[in-house]
């Protein structure tokens, strides 16, 4: 009795609840109503207008999908009107909202004629313009808690809130709602809870576009948040802000067992001998699936099929040839901004406004066009704000362009090896750099659903955003480019000697060790303002590197550091950098820290640093000699002078 009573009293709680809710008005967030055109109380325009508001307030809405637009009038007094309701919620909650803003909105903005207003639970939006089936992203909104995330969990709570949002926008963008809400594990008892949603009218393409630069808005340091825009809007928080009942897939109802006896029954062996044969073939099944599921694994690189997320994926990601051309004015050469091994870089504005960077592939490539694609999607899923995002690709014919997010401040090299630039990276600034690239990498190596080994890591391929944050460019495109790999060697070489691991660029032996070589050096030239592979000294250093060591020798690491920020730098951190510089460039890549060591290096000055062994170096012992020619290389010690100046990253699934 007490356990009936307890179900009744639950279900009450529920009902009254609901009613609750659903009787309070709607929690006010922004409106955006910009005073450019405006319109009089007695004009056409507002006759239209009224009818707008009623038609969407009216019973004959579609309240039942979340979405309605009505259009009054002809121009220049036209106007066309919206609402969007939140995923989650029930037609009458949805019309309430709507309802309520409707009698709200001439409160607010009371003669502007382009208006959007943000509730919790819906957004109204109405103008003089047909803003139908377009993308829109002026005027974003964003919105965090006061509380912050703790420093030491900061950066795994950013990577969790930055995949768990993707991973709702890849969703959302392919649905026919536009919506997606889910949750994910933080600490403990404690869950992440996430919500991203367009509007219906977009295309995929557009959706997952204005989600990727709703989601990269995000306050990821603080403990919730939002951004919205009127096209989408993307929330996360550690509370459920949304009705999960609403979005959680319902658990299927048990399997009755069948009767044992009885006259309509089954009896135990007919049962036996249906059922056993039945698992017995589900489980060869499994093993045939598990089986050829880990060839294909092994074989990914000449794979050419998508799953039916990687194809909307794909999809969404693929841009027309001439929408490409269009934003660089054809490939122009005022737009080009940079030139590499593996082709030509141009500056670009697509339709929308956003600023993109176009890298124009070589044609030499051979790969196909369905390999091409299959990369694209595995590196276009990798999101950390210490990476430059892939936004899209092109295939015209020969054609392989990539669609990066464009970054402004330009790349490392260009500021740090400038004396007319240098003093713009003061100690503070480099530091966070160190930090951000370790960050990015330790992403690559471990945290992402990847695992990617970069091997061009340097300063050219390190971009500084607006505020200088770094952003580690060309990662993930080895295979695209056709190179001849494995995961553990290759017979073609190219990079930049002077960042190569001496097994590398000796060997062809490559591993997440030559990675940490690489950031080694990339932390040297960061403390000294000096460039490796062109830094000379009289006293018998050839490199920076084993210049570096000599001065740590000698008791004097300091003389290091860059004359421009010497007086004005932490000496503990520089002497702390300089340690764990000298650490990833030993010859033994077993000595060489990890990243997730190196990181915490950076971070706890509690951390006791082993002593660094003789780092590795390699020098051309006769010259004009070919560096690229793996049969001819010589084993004495190191390669000096820059060669194929491009990014040679291996990708493979975890």
């Amino acid at each position: 009795m007490s356990c009936c009573a307890s179900l009744i009293s639950l279900f009450l709680f529920a009902f009254l609840t609901s009613v609750t809710v659903s009787a309070q008005d709607p929690n006010y967030v922004y409106h955006v109503c910009p005073n450019t055109t405006t319109f009089s109380g007695n004009s056409t325009y507002f006759t239209n207008l009224n009818t707008v508001l009623s038609s969407l307030s009216s019973r004959n809405a579609s309240y039942s999908t979340g979405f309605y637009n009505a259009t009054a009038g002809q121009a220049p007094n036209r106007v066309t009107g919206t609402f969007l309701c939140r995923g989650d919620l029930s037609p009458e909650v949805c019309r309430s909202c709507v309802a309520f803003i409707v009698n709200d909105t001439l409160n607010r903005c009371p003669n502007q004629r382009e208006v959007v207003l943000y509730y919790d639970e819906c957004t109204v939006r109405y103008s003089n313009r047909n803003f139908l089936s377009t993308l829109s992203t002026d005027g974003g909104v964003r919105l965090s808690n006061t509380q912050d995330i703790t420093s030491n969990q900061a950066d795994r709570f950013r990577d969790l809130v930055l995949s768990t949002m993707t991973q709702a926008a890849a969703d959302a963008a392919s649905s026919s709602r536009k919506f997606d809400a889910r949750m994910a594990n933080w600490t403990g008892p404690q869950s992440l809870y996430g919500l991203v949603q367009c509007t219906p009218d977009l295309t995929r393409q557009d959706c997952s576009r204005c989600l990727q630069q709703s989601i990269n808005q995000l306050p990821t340091d603080k403990i919730g948040g939002r951004f919205i825009v009127p096209s989408c809007s993307s929330r996360f928080d550690l509370y459920p802000f949304y009705n999960e009942s609403a979005v959680t897939t319902p658990t299927p109802p048990p399997v009755s067992t069948p009767p044992r006896s009885g006259k309509s029954g089954i009896s135990s062996v007919v049962v036996l001998a249906i059922v056993v044969p039945v698992i017995v073939a589900v489980l060869l099944f499994i093993a045939g699936y598990c089986f050829l599921a880990k060839r294909a694994k092994k074989t990914y690189g000449t794979a050419s099929e998508f799953d039916g997320d990687d194809i909307t994926t794909v999809e969404s990601l693929q841009l027309d040839y001439g929408t490409i051309q269009a934003a660089t004015n054809d490939f122009a050469e005022s737009n080009k901004i940079g030139e590499g091994g593996f082709g030509e870089v141009y500056e670009g504005t697509l339709s929308d406004g956003t600023e993109v960077a176009v890298k124009r592939l070589s044609k030499s490539s051979g790969q196909g066009e369905a390999e091409f694609k299959n990369e694209v999607v595995l590196v276009a899923k990798l999101q950390h704000r210490n990476l430059v995002r892939l936004l899209g690709f092109c295939l015209q014919g020969e054609e392989r362009v990539l669609v990066y997010e464009y970054v402004p401040n330009k790349s490392l090299d260009y500021f740090l090896f400038d004396p007319a630039k240098q003093a713009q990276l003061d100690w503070s600034r480099r530091y966070k750099i160190i930090g951000g690239i370790a960050r990015g990498i330790i992403y690559l190596h471990q945290d992402s659903r990847l695992t990617i080994i970069h091997r061009d890591l340097k300063a050219s391929n390190v971009l500084l955003d607006a505020d200088m944050n770094p952003k580690i460019a060309d990662f993930g495109m080895a295979r695209i480019f056709g190179m001849d790999q494995t995961e553990q060697n290759t017979s073609r070489i190219v990079g930049t000697y002077g960042y190569m691991s001496p097994e590398y660029a000796m060997h062809g032996q490559y591993s997440m060790k030559s990675d940490i070589y690489s950031f080694g050096v990339l932390v040297l030239e960061i403390i000294s303002g000096k460039k490796n592979n062109s830094f000379y000294q009289t006293d018998g250093a050839h490199d920076l590197v084993s210049y570096a060591w000599g001065l740590w020798n000698n008791g004097t690491p300091l003389d290091l550091v860059d004359p421009i920020i010497r007086e004005n730098c932490q000496r503990n951190e520089v002497v702390r950098c300089i340690h764990i510089g000298l650490l990833c460039v030993q010859e033994d890549p077993v000595e060489r820290p990890t990243l997730s060591t190196i990181v915490l290096m950076l971070t706890s000055n509690t951390v006791t640093l082993p002593v660094p062994r003789q780092p590795g170096l390699f020098f051309q012992s006769r010259i004009g000699k070919d560096p690229l020619d793996s049969e001819k290389s010589t084993t004495s010690k190191s390669l000096l002078g820059s060669v194929d100046d491009a990014s040679i990253t291996d990708v493979y699934t975890r």
